[in-house]
This record gives structure tokens, C-alpha cells and sequence, in this order.
């Protein structure tokens, strides 16, 4: 008799746990537009989450500390004159978020450690650049205040927050609505997916498609796709009998799929979520009352189904904390924060173990908070890894840290002094955008010393009064 092999895995037994209700958020209302982004972001500090509001768009901000019932006038984040679609964490400073909205800006703001007396309304810098909302928002995994946006005008953006100036802008290579975009884990690369059905792998600083892969599910319904740890892609899709599918893909040849699982039928858009520490993905569909879980691995069949997390109520979103705001004392490998109608529910991912000592099986180096890169040396074509720290001792978050917003001359078009700068990247030409800016400074300019000459000819006027009067 053949004995059947179970597959060794540390992961095999993970299990999910919502938290006990005192440790919930409640009384929030979670915003109703439709548009497929998580409504939810969070970080070791701060749990954000987008909300109704009247008159333009909003989103709230709290202390993770800061469970049960939320005040009826707790503060918000205003200051958006539509609907916010998305908001993202920075990565490499936890007082700082984006948010992108129907209102064509995307806003970047700093939160204090305290709690505000009243709405925050002034952003440390708005970024307009798109024609259309925008409603993706992501960070450069290793590059300081590199921000990344996607609009309705088909157009990706990066920006340089810390001055306010736009690095690149994609605008030819989507020729309709952009669904997801997806860094891989040094920021050399986007994942991109679109409504024409297409898988895009793409270089922004060449602006070239570098691999792409037309209906890698064939269903009509929108796509989404994630980078994993060795430069593989994961994406979640629909058959062509609107079955929900998870594929992982090589991009060195995108002919066939390494690896594809078919799961059930239904209508909601599978939100990946990877954590590229342990190479699992948990895919949260919108709508549904539950959280599938997968281990990629390096061997045959590579994608392992390891356990569904099934709740009673659907969520309205989801939020995916980073591996430094996990507790390691307690074997958390992963933990979500769920968006019901009314409130926000953490829901904590545990590997059982009996030991109470520090686990470094499950826990090794992971990104910290210290960027690799400045934003120059990223666009002059350096990469880097992320700079990683232990969490051995657990992990503290660094105290508040201003984000200090510098908007360069725009007279002064020379690129800043840096060593490590290339030529050639100083050499490009100025972007249609930039003359734009250049003729509107010299407009005000001008305005500027035409109002500043009829100031001196009034008061040499007077002068000339005065003279007189005292003749």
C-alpha cells in the first residue's frame, strides 16, 4: 500500500481569528462609491479608512490604539472636492499618506502623532497633473518620496512628493482604463493591468513595455496582479465561464501559466494581497465573506491552497499591514483590517507553535522604514533593494517626521547637484508639461514686476507731492 506524502510546510496550519468585538472600530461609515480599491490602508501607527462625507471626499484617520466606538465629530481628512477612490501609506515615514480622487488631485498629508481638534483640511502638497479622477495610488518600495498615480486619462504618473515635480509620465502605452499597477520589490519594474485585457510588465524610466501577455484569463471581468519575491506575477481574473481564477506566471515566457487554480463563481474582484517574507497571497474578493490563502514555492505545483477564512458578513474592503506592525510574540504572520458597513475588523493570520520564543523561521528581515534611494538617483537609473531590519525585539515605530516638501525654481531647469547622477538623464529634453509651467511663471513673473513698477511710480508720485508741499 502506497502511503500518501504530506507536503512539509511551516504555513500548512495557519489560521485565522477575528479579533474579539472591544478590539473592533466601530460606528464608522464606510464609503459606498464604486470603484474596485481596498477603502483601506494602514500602517504599525495609524489605521485609515475612506468614508462618506458630504460635499467632496473624506477619509479618517485613526490611532490603532484607538478601538470601539469612533465620536460622531472625530476629526477627518478633507479637503478632496470628490469622492476619494484611494489612499495609501508611505512607507518610509508612517505620519504620511496619499490620497487620490474623483477630483482629477492627488493629495499628499501629513498626520500628527495627536489627535486634531478639528478636520485636517490643508494637504502638504496637491499633485495635478491628470485629465481624469484618479484611482490607484502607489509608493516606491525603495526610493524616498517617489509616489506613484493612475488615472481614468489612462495615464501613470510618478511624482517627486518631496518636490512636487513629476519624474515620468506614461501616457501611450494604456489605450483604456488602467485596473491595477504594482511595483516589484526594488521599484525597477510595474505590473500593470488594463481594461483592454492585457498583462503589461513595463520599465517606466524607458517607458517600454518590456513583456505582456493579451487575455491571461479570458473572462470579461477586471484583473489584478502582483510581483512576487523572485519576479514572478500573480494575477486574479475570471474564466470565460466567470469562474474566479489565480494564475502565477514567469515573464520570461508568457505563453502558458507556471501554475493556475480555479476557485468558485461570483461576481467580486479578487483583491491580491502578497507578502513576499513567507510567499503567501491571500485573495479577499469584494463582496464576499471570505479570505482564500495560497504558499507559492519554487517546486511543482507551486501555487498550494492552504486554508479559506470564512466569516458571516461580506467586506466592504480591506486593509493589509505591513510585516514590521505584526506581534511576533504571538506567531502573527499576517493581519487584515475588514470593512464591514459600519465598522473595520481586524482579522489576525497565527501559525500555531508552542514555543513562546522569538520564531526567525517566520519572521526574516523584512523592509524597514529607511528608504534605499533618493528620488534623483532612482530616475538616473540606480536600483537598490529594500533596507532591512530584524524583528527580533519587535518592532517601534519612529517618532513623528515631518515631511518637508521642496518646490524647486522653475526657472532654474538644471538637474540638482549629485554625484551619482547620470548625464544622460540630465540631458533628457523638458517635458511638454514643464514649458507649460515655464510659461506660466514667466506670465506671473512679468505680472509680478509690472505690479512692482506702478508701486514705484505711485510712491515717486507722492515723493514728488511731498517735495512740493514743502517748497
Amino acid at each position: 500500500m502506497s502511503r500518501r506524502v504530506v507536503r512539509q510546510s511551516k504555513f500548512r496550519h495557519v489560521f485565522g481569528q477575528a479579533a474579539k468585538a472591544d478590539q473592533a472600530y466601530e460606528d464608522i461609515r464606510v464609503s459606498k462609491v464604486t470603484w474596485d480599491s481596498a477603502f483601506c490602508a494602514v500602517n504599525p501607527k495609524f489605521l485609515a479608512i475612506i468614508v462618506e462625507a458630504g460635499g467632496g471626499g473624506a477619509f479618517i484617520v485613526l490611532p490603532l490604539a484607538k478601538t470601539g466606538r469612533v465620536d460622531k465629530n472625530y476629526p477627518l481628512v478633507t479637503g478632496h472636492t470628490g469622492p476619494v477612490l484611494d489612499i495609501d501609506w508611505c512607507p518610509h515615514n508612517d505620519n504620511v499618506i496619499a490620497s487620490a480622487s474623483d477630483d482629477t488631485t492627488v493629495m499628499v498629508w501629513q498626520i500628527p502623532d495627536y489627535t486634531p481638534v478639528r478636520n485636517i483640511t490643508e494637504p502638504v502638497i496637491t499633485l495635478e497633473g491628470h485629465s481624469k479622477r484618479v484611482g490607484i495610488l502607489s509608493w516606491h518600495p525603495t526610493a524616498r518620496n517617489v509616489l506613484l498615480s493612475a488615472g481614468g486619462d489612462n495615464v501613470i504618473i510618478v511624482w517627486n512628493v518631496g518636490t512636487g515635480e513629476v519624474l515620468l509620465s506614461l501616457d501611450d502605452i494604456h489605450p483604456d482604463v488602467i485596473h491595477s499597477v504594482c511595483w516589484n520589490s526594488n521599484g525597477s519594474l510595474l505590473a500593470t493591468t488594463c481594461k483592454d485585457k492585457t498583462l503589461r510588465i513595463i520599465d517606466p524610466r524607458k517607458s517600454q513595455v518590456v513583456a505582456e501577455r493579451a487575455r491571461p484569463h479570458e473572462g470579461a471581468r477586471p484583473l489584478r496582479a502582483v510581483f512576487t519575491a523572485d519576479g514572478k506575477l500573480l494575477s486574479t481574473g475570471f474564466s470565460r465561464m466567470s469562474e474566479r481564477q489565480l494564475a502565477l506566471w514567469d515573464p520570461n515566457n508568457f505563453e502558458e501559466p507556471v501554475a493556475l487554480q480555479e476557485m468558485d463563481t461570483s461576481n467580486g474582484v479578487l483583491l491580491p494581497f502578497y507578502d513576499p517574507d513567507s510567499s503567501i497571497v491571500y485573495l479577499c474578493g469584494k463582496g464576499d465573506s471570505s479570505i482564500r490563502y495560497f504558499e507559492i514555492t519554487e517546486e511543482p505545483p507551486f501555487v498550494h491552497y492552504l486554508n479559506t477564512f470564512s466569516s458571516k458578513e461580506p467586506q466592504r474592503g480591506m486593509g493589509f499591514m505591513p510585516k514590521r506592525g505584526l506581534d511576533v510574540s504571538k506567531c502573527e504572520i499576517a493581519r487584515f483590517y475588514k470593512l464591514h458597513e459600519r465598522k473595520c475588523e481586524p482579522i489576525v493570520m497565527t501559525v500555531p507553535r508552542k514555543s513562546d520564543l522569538f520564531q526567525d523561521d517566520l519572521y526574516p528581515d523584512t523592509p524597514g522604514p529607511e528608504p534605499a534611494l533618493e528620488a534623483d538617483e532612482w530616475l538616473s537609473g540606480q536600483d537598490a533593494d529594500p533596507v532591512l531590519i530584524s524583528l527580533k525585539e519587535g518592532y517601534v515605530p519612529p517618532k513623528h517626521r515631518e515631511l518637508r516638501v521642496t518646490k524647486r525654481n522653475i526657472l532654474d531647469v538644471r538637474p540638482p547637484a549629485s554625484p551619482r547622477r547620470s548625464q544622460s538623464a540630465s540631458e533628457t529634453p523638458l517635458s511638454q508639461h514643464t514649458l507649460e509651467t515655464l510659461l506660466e511663471e514667466i506670465k506671473a513673473l512679468r505680472e509680478r514686476v509690472q505690479a512692482q513698477e506702478e508701486r514705484i511710480t505711485a510712491l515717486e508720485n507722492m515723493l514728488c507731492e511731498v517735495v512740493d508741499g514743502t517748497d
